[in-house]
């Protein structure tokens, strides 16, 4: 794999979702991740493959509704993001904190 992929890679998946939902998937083998809104479900699946050395057997992803921002008397939208949840094979996780 040349240098040039390596580093798309790490350009595709942005952060882990913390929120109470994903750690409840957690426990299913289940991980949520901020991606890239132009990636496809390949890609992210190639990523966290080599971002995270695990086997990853599904990958689901959405693009949830825009939401409006008001500051002042400005009003716009928040920035567009892109949600995947990875499904993992058993055996396999990600430590997403550090102290596990």
């Amino acid at each position: 794999m040349n240098s040039i992929n390596q580093r798309y890679y790490l350009d595709v998946i942005k952060y882990p979702i913390i929120t109470d939902k994903a750690t409840r998937l957690i426990e299913e083998n289940q991980y949520s991740f901020f991606v890239n809104p132009k990636a496809n479900k390949d890609i992210i699946k190639a990523a966290v493959e080599y971002i995270y050395n695990v086997k990853v057997i599904a990958v689901n992803t959405y693009h949830p509704p825009r939401k409006k921002r008001t500051l002042g008397k400005f009003s716009g939208n928040r920035a567009h993001y892109k949600r995947a949840i990875i499904t993992l094979a058993s055996g396999n996780s990600i430590s997403l904190f550090p102290n596990e």
